[in-house]
């Protein structure tokens, strides 16, 4: 087989499965071949799926044999981040208390890929319960960015964007909270997209702030980003909060209509903080659109400011709800305590109280940022508080919101950075939460608005000598005109 892994896109892919250059299965193979060699040191995935991946992938060779028609999806190997379950694989979500255990169903996007005879090649790497901006926080190992394997990847999906960036899938799918998939995807040099809130089900997702979360793909090319979200967008009977949108054909966008797109630029998102190098590659990125004649507006988004504390008091509000099911007697966690109070391999639990066992298996399942939520999230829900914290974020929320309304009435898109600079040391934030928090300055308040945004690298990246880091840019668009941000996506692509 000729075919190198480093250049397999969606399209790519599917045109040489038609073509009959090489099978689902020789390229299943390659893959698993090349994880084995790369993932110990890399940290990208979790669990593979190698048996019913190949199996799967051997299938769809038969029926392509048999003259059947495939879609554009049919046997590409993705990587799925550990919260979206897949029926009978492990879904720890990177912690310890779901260490043991394994999916009973399979979330919506996953019975939608299947449905297209997508093989999905194992469960990636994250921050524990999507909660961190490096995926240091991993119960289980440390991903490294494959540009530079003493910096972090980003996070929470920091997995799912290595396993892109390495070769070690042709696409994969993450989940955005707050900038959870855009900015480890600015780190690692891929796209990555986070939908209108609402757009793609949440069914199957483990939850961590129910109001925020986005399932999204980390893809090569804005391309293969529109090709997975068409497959993953649309009305859930599972998902309440889940609506129909209009089918649109995503990675066809119509240049004409695209040219007329005046572009916003934020002032507050071009502020002190900006490194020099993000500052520069989002130079450049404005000068190669102006070159294509598109109209740039100034404008203001007044309460941006506030967007970091208000996630911080909204998220672990619901983080503190969402995972009180998490007691470590549900979800297999198997821990075994002795009525001394220790942990035992045979020990008696008849005489501990149903409070005492909560506290030992939760305070040995959870790790300390997943702690620090929770305590946080039921101190600004106790009573005495609620009035003083988290309601008035939830006002806060919608200033911010209402910035957004304002600001897209004068123009189409929004251009800003991703990141306020490029990937980080591994250890140099860990042990400092705000800044680390900060990371997520311009990726999240498109969070707290239910907006879709992209990252996108930008030029330069894809010719970087090895040493230098890839830095992503930010297109967010009008509440589900995914199309907008995805056609000026592929626009810039296509500038030689």
């Amino acid at each position: 087989m000729n075919t190198s892994l480093r250049n397999l896109t969606i399209k790519s892919f599917h045109d040489g499965l038609v073509k009959k250059k090489f099978s689902a299965l020789e390229i299943a193979k390659e893959f698993f071949k090349r994880i084995a060699s790369t993932n110990e040191d890399i940290g990208a995935y979790l669990s593979l799926n190698e048996e019913r991946a190949l199996s799967d992938a051997e299938a769809l060779d038969f029926a392509i044999g048999e003259g059947e028609k495939i879609g554009l999806l049919a046997g590409v190997p993705l990587a799925i981040k550990d919260n979206i379950l897949i029926k009978g694989l492990p879904a720890t979500a990177a912690s310890k208390i779901l260490e043991h255990y394994r999916a009973s169903y399979d979330a919506s996007v996953i019975t939608k890929l299947k449905n297209e005879r997508a093989v999905f090649l194992g469960k990636t790497n994250m921050d524990e319960f999507a909660m961190g901006s490096s995926t240091e926080n991993s119960a289980f190992k440390i991903a490294k960015n494959p540009h530079d394997r003493t910096r972090v990847p980003g996070g929470s999906s920091g997995g799912s964007a290595v396993a892109v960036a390495s070769n070690l899938a042709v696409a994969a799918l993450g989940s955005d909270t707050f900038g959870s998939i855009r900015e480890p995807s600015s780190f690692c040099g891929v796209v990555g997209l986070k939908p209108t809130y609402g757009a793609v089900s949440r069914s199957g997702l483990i939850a961590m702030a129910s109001s925020m979360d986005q399932i999204g793909p980390i893809t090569k090319t804005v391309e293969d980003a529109a090709i997975l979200f068409r497959a993953i967008a649309g009305k859930d009977r599972l998902d309440a909060t889940s609506v129909e949108t209009e089918s649109e054909n995503f990675e066809n966008a119509h240049q004409d209509e695209l040219r007329s797109l005046t572009i916003g630029l934020p002032e507050e998102y071009f502020v002190g903080g900006l490194s020099k190098e993000v500052s520069s590659e989002i130079d450049q990125v404005i000068e190669k659109f102006k070159a294509l004649k598109f109209v740039f507006k100034k404008i203001s988004l007044p309460h941006t400011k506030y967007a970091i504390p208000t996630y911080y008091l909204s998220m672990p509000a619901e983080v503190s709800s969402n995972l009180a099911r998490f007691d470590g007697i549900r979800y297999a966690r198997n821990l075994k305590l002795s009525a001394e109070g220790g942990s035992a391999s045979g020990g008696k639990t008849e005489n501990l109280k149903l409070e005492e066992i909560y506290l030992k298996q939760r305070g040995a399942g959870f790790g300390p940022e997943v702690k620090r939520r929770i305590i946080l999230g039921t101190f600004v829900l106790s009573s005495g508080y609620y009035d003083a914290y988290y309601e008035k974020a939830q006002r806060a929320r919608t200033l911010i919101k209402q910035d957004f309304d304002e600001a897209f009435a004068d123009v189409d898109v929004i251009l800003s950075p991703v990141a306020p600079t490029p990937a980080f040391k591994i250890g140099e934030k860990i042990d400092d939460p705000l800044a680390m928090y900060l990371s997520d300055v311009f990726t999240g308040p498109t969070n707290l608005a239910g907006l879709p945004a992209i990252s996108i690298p930008t030029k330069p990246s894809s010719m970087l000598a090895p040493k230098e880091l890839p830095v992503g840019f930010q297109l967010i668009g009008k509440h589900f005109r995914e199309a907008d941000i995805l056609g000026l996506g592929q626009l810039y692509e296509e500038i030689k």
